[in-house]
Formats: C-alpha cells, structure tokens, sequence
C-alpha cells in the first residue's frame, strides 16, 4: 500500500466535529460534489470515504467489502502496536461464512423478547443513578454520574462481570480507542482487558452461573459454536461496545433534550413517542464514523468510483444520515419524520448485535431523567464542553449540568 504523504490530492481524515450538534463541515460538501473520496489517514495510507445513504448501504453489504481487521491492508485510523498474540477473532473483524455462525450463536440473547425481559432491572439501575444524582452536589457531571454508570452495570450484569471492576474496563475501554494514545500504551490496555476476560471466561467454563458467557461456556462440545478464544473476544466487544456507544448517546442526547422542551414532552410520554426520540436522536449524532470501516478484496466500483483490492473504505454512517436524498432537513431534530431507517447501527450482516438493548436504555434513561429532575440545563455554555474528538467513539468528556 502506498505512502500517500506527499500526496495533496488526498483529504486528511478524520476531521474534527467543532460542535455537539453538528458532524464534521466537510460532509455536506463532499456529500454533494465528491460522494466517494480519496482520504489520508494519520498513519499515512490512503481510503476512501463514502458520503451518500444508499451507497453506504450498499457498501455495508458489499461482500467483496471485508472486516478482517487482521488484513495487512486495514484501513486503521492510527498505528497499531503488532503482537503474536493480537486477537483477530471478534465478530467486528469476522467475514461469512465464520461471522454467519458466530453471530448465530448469540442472536437469541439480544431478541426485543429477552431485552424487554431486562426492562424492570434496567429501570431500577436509572433509577438508583438519578435519584443519587439528587442527592449529590449541583453542578453534577452526567457523564460521571449517570451516562456511563448505567450501561456498565447493564452490560456488566449480562454479560457476568462484576460491576467492581467497570473501572478498570473502562479505563482500558477509553486508552484503546483514544486514538491521540501512543500506540503500545493502547496494547497495554488490550492485553489488559483481554487478560481480564481471559480469566472470567475460564472461571464461567469451569462454574458456569446464569449469564451470557456461562451459557455460551456451558454448551456441550457438539453445541459449541465457540472456542474458548473466540468466547474471549465476544467478551472483548460486547463490554467495551456494550457500555461505550450507549453512554456517549446518553450524553449527547440528554444535551440536545435540555435544549427542546417539546422532546422532552415526546419522550417523557407513551413508550412509543419515546423511542422515536431515541431513533432520531441516534441518527442525529451518529457517533460511530470511524467504526463502519472494510476492506477491499476485490476490485469493485461504488458510486461510480472504481476501487481497487487492498484498499479501504470508510461508510460513513453520520453522513449517510444527514443526507437530505433520505432525510428532508437532515440538519433538524424531527421526531416526526419516521428515523428507523437510519444507519446509526450499522447496516447489513455487521449491524450492532445490542441495538434492542441499546434503544430500551436510552429510551428509559431519557424518560426517567426528564421525569424526575424536568429542570435539568447545562451549568456552562455548549460551546465549552470538551468533545471527544480523540476517539473513535463519538461523545463528551464531561456534561456538567444543574437544575
């Protein structure tokens, strides 16, 4: 893969967001003039990026288009630090017909049945961190007290981690996907977790109890559909995306909430009127770009732009979703208009696994906090609030709010 430094023709990629509401100034424009677009990353090679709803969809299915994260060519964001014993097994880097059976294997645990099954607990967990947050100093940072508190303790109890340590996940969460970390400092944390989770899955193997890793370890060898390595691994990416995604969405869209009385009527009211807020909320702020990225392996054409094999390709969901050929008033928050097809989850066999869980804690999260504390404003101007332009993973650093 060829050095791009030298090369003017490219588009440094990312750019920066510069405000909670509105996604890098170059999409609209690119969107329009240059809908598929050659890129520099910071580590020197080059991509492309896709601008426009339908060719992000069709991206996302494309299935000379890989995951493998494992590709020598893979269109990673920032340098890696390479080891014998890096983990390429996750579902995120998996490919047909390996994701196919992977996935199958633990579909059923995130069904809108057996989520709704977690309501009542889920609810009891907003609860707790609301009501402390009452009870607390004012001005209080939602971040802190209440966006990552409670989609680690949810993502915790499903998965059979204690809660005691969601520091330490987290912690090691956020080093690996700041991208501004040196590249063996995000190792580090890697091999931390991964260690972590290493010897939780061998206690649930040897005492399985009533969780989603100790019924995947429990499964005779006839049923497994897992190794031991790739039970790790699906460990790895449903407690750090389990916990990441959701409570950077809590943030922003309790921010945008503040700032609308008539939303937060929308989504203090019937169930239904509530997850129409969640679903235009999430493509509102589509805080996973960085995320929905391939790799070429094979020539291929989109939008009209050929790509060549060994080349990657970023489908920008946050683009795609503020396409006004998909969404009229693509820049407004309109609950009304009917959300549900945007890709704010990914499209395709890689749409997130969580997205039912994820919809119910944010539609309980948002209801509960409007409900109880119906005051609650920011304690300083938006355009002070730190951005979490260092990640891969969208969000704010810290919400200090008062009521």
């Amino acid at each position: 893969m060829p050095d791009l430094a030298e090369d003017d023709t490219a588009l440094a990629f990312p750019p920066p967001r510069t405000c909670p509401f509105r996604l890098p100034e170059e999409y609209p424009e690119l969107r329009e003039s240059t809908p598929v677009r050659r890129v520099l990353l910071p580590t020197g090679r080059h991509a492309w990026i896709v601008t426009r709803y339908e060719d992000v969809r069709r991206a996302l299915v494309d299935p000379r288009l890989s995951s493998d994260r494992g590709d020598p060519n893979f269109p990673h964001v920032v340098e890696l630090a390479k080891s014998d014993n890096d983990s390429t097994l996750s579902l995120a880097g998996m490919d047909p017909p390996v994701h196919t059976r992977a996935r199958r294997a633990v579909v059923g645990e995130f069904t809108l049945r057996k989520t709704e099954a977690m309501r009542p607990r889920v609810q009891q967990v907003v609860d707790e961190a609301v009501d402390a947050m009452l009870a607390g100093p004012r001005p209080a940072d939602l971040v802190r007290a209440l966006s990552f508190p409670v989609p680690s303790l949810v993502i915790c109890e499903l998965l059979g981690v204690s809660y005691g340590d969601h520091e330490f996940f987290e912690d090691r969460t956020s080093t690996m996907l700041n991208t501004t970390e040196p590249p063996l400092a995000r190792q580090r944390a890697f091999f931390d977790l991964q260690s972590y989770l290493d010897d939780l899955v061998t206690r649930k193997e040897a005492d399985p109890g009533d969780d989603l890793l100790s019924r995947q370890a429990a499964k005779t060898p006839e049923d497994r559909s897992y190794d031991h390595a790739e039970l790790v691994d699906l460990a790895f990416l449903l407690l750090t995306a389990g916990h990441d995604t959701t409570g950077n969405m809590i943030s922003l869209g309790s921010l945008a909430l503040m700032r609308a009385p008539e939303l937060r009527e929308r989504v203090t009211g019937a169930a239904e009127g509530a997850l129409e807020v969640v679903d235009e909320l999430l493509r509102y702020f589509s805080i996973t770009d960085l995320i929905t990225v391939r790799i070429a392996k094979d020539d291929l054409e989109i939008g009209g732009q050929p790509i060549k094999a060994g080349e990657g390709v970023f489908a920008l969901g946050g683009a795609a979703n503020r396409d006004p050929a998909a969404f009229a008033r693509p820049e407004e928050i309109d609950v009304d208009r009917g959300a549900r097809q945007h890709v704010a989850f990914g499209y395709g066999p890689h749409q997130c696994l969580g997205q039912n869980l994820a919809r119910m804690e944010l539609e309980i999260v948002y209801r509960t906090l409007f409900r109880k504390i119906p005051e609650l404003r920011p304690a300083c101007d938006p355009g002070e609030l730190p951005l979490k332009n260092d990640a891969a993973i969208f969000g704010l650093h810290a919400l200090p709010v008062t009521w």
